[in-house]
């Protein structure tokens, strides 16, 4: 499994006031999106997440995202090598993605753009 980068996972009280900031400091546009009732934006290696308490504290939980070629083979591999994959993979706006616990605890998100 090729690891082809990560982002960085940021809850802000308000997304339309964070947005230009991490604009201008990764030098592009935010991708915006909505999932589960969290306002998303993918800005450079940035993911910043706003909505309500209750959904932001899991997502604080998780400690990166990480993008890959294909989710089913960072399935196949995590479980192997005895991640427990909590969630997923399942579709999102723009691929799949899955939730996995490595054996230290951490928590990371792994996603890829595959049509679901």
């Amino acid at each position: 499994m090729e690891i082809l980068g990560a982002s960085l996972r940021i809850c802000v009280d308000d997304l339309e006031t964070a947005i230009p900031f991490y604009e201008r400091l990764a030098g592009g546009r935010a991708l915006r999106f909505e999932r589960g009732g969290v306002q998303v934006a993918a800005v450079g290696s940035f993911l910043l997440m706003s909505g309500p308490q209750s959904e932001l504290e899991v997502l604080r939980k998780v400690a990166a995202t990480i993008a890959v070629e294909d989710v089913e083979e960072a399935h196949r591999l995590l479980t192997e090598l005895g991640a427990q994959v909590v969630a997923g993979p399942v579709p999102t706006p723009a691929g799949r993605n899955l939730l996995a616990v490595h054996p230290d605890g951490s928590v990371f998100e792994y996603v890829d753009q595959r049509g679901a």
